[in-house]
């Protein structure tokens, strides 16, 4: 879920400000998330930001370029991470960005089902999908660069009431699991399993309407679309459809409670690949073979909360 986490608390962060003027300039701020979703999962995360500025100038368009580094530490039943992230604002509507993650996990036995924080994911002599892990026996590492662009129609025709916004968000990444090595997949945070060490390619675009403060709470009304796509070659990936785009469509209800307190509400739809086999559940990922005259279904992912209090 930190994916659309970050980026979705982007518009909310802009309009619950909380910084505490340090030297020279230097503002710093603190956060703590709790996600909840439909699905068995739930992320505690605290972060710590510092904000510096960055080549300002005089014109609108650059009188609030800055750097800013953040840190976070986040907690969930199966996982822990670390987080350091840093993004460059060069130009009003543009941000650059790179960034790390380190994290862990553990199994979890729910109700009788294993959830796996971290593990290997292979096929059993059956063709069926065989787990292995154990708890902090490996290490999920990340590293991350890219860019946003955003735009607010209140920038050229100025009004409370003007707020269409719009921002999309581009990235390559590298990620990988100690324990995995060549082609082998694995599971982190309870996920398909379908991960493999190499680079991946993930953007975003956010189309909303930001209100003005009201009685009501409401801040933001928006329809995000996610998109991810690995880019290492696997062999044989088009038989299950490894090499096709993934795409998440989310509509989006912010809101802000006080001057600390927001968050967001988020009702999210997947694609997801039709199969051949009538037992493709049970099958390893890669024993499947794509149904390439119908190769997709939309279907309804989850309902999400993001809640942040500003210290």
């Amino acid at each position: 879920m930190n994916r659309f986490a970050l980026f979705l608390l982007l518009p909310l962060i802009g309009l619950i400000p909380i910084a505490q003027a340090g030297a020279e300039g230097v503002e710093s701020s603190s956060e703590l998330l709790l996600q909840l979703s439909s699905l068995p999962e739930a992320k505690i995360g605290f972060t710590q930001s510092f904000t510096f500025p960055f080549m300002q100038g005089e014109s609108p368009l650059t009188s609030g370029n800055n750097f800013r580094l953040s840190l976070t530490g986040e907690i969930s039943p199966i996982s822990l991470n670390g987080i350091v992230s840093m993004v460059l604002t060069p130009i009003a509507f543009i941000e650059l960005s790179a960034g790390a993650r380190l994290g862990t996990g553990w199994p979890l036995d729910l109700f009788g089902n294993d959830i796996y924080g971290i593990g290997l994911n292979y096929s059993s002599t059956e063709g069926l999908a065989e787990q292995n892990g154990s708890a902090f026996d490996g290490l999920l590492y990340k590293a991350q660069t890219g860019g946003a662009f955003q735009f607010d129609l209140a920038a050229v025709f100025p009004g409370d009431w003007n707020h269409v916004v719009f921002l999309t968000y581009h990235e390559i990444n590298y990620s990988g699991y100690t324990r995995a090595s060549g082609h082998q997949s694995w599971y982190f945070e309870a996920d398909e399993g379908e991960n493999v060490n190499g680079f991946n390619y993930y953007g975003n675009f956010l189309v909303g309407y930001q209100m003005p403060k009201s009685t009501f709470y409401l801040n933001l009304v928006g329809f995000l679309a996610e998109m991810e796509l690995y880019l290492y070659d696997t062999p044989g990936r088009k038989n299950w459809g490894d090499d096709m785009i993934r795409w998440t469509f989310s509509n989006v209800l912010g809101f802000n409670i006080t001057d600390r307190f927001g968050g967001a509400i988020i009702t999210q739809f997947w694609t997801r690949r039709n199969y051949l086999e009538p037992n493709w559940e049970d099958l390893y990922y890669r024993n499947r073979t794509l149904n390439t005259n119908n190769p997709l279904r939309l279907e309804f992912y989850r309902v999400a909360g993001i809640f942040v209090y500003k210290f």
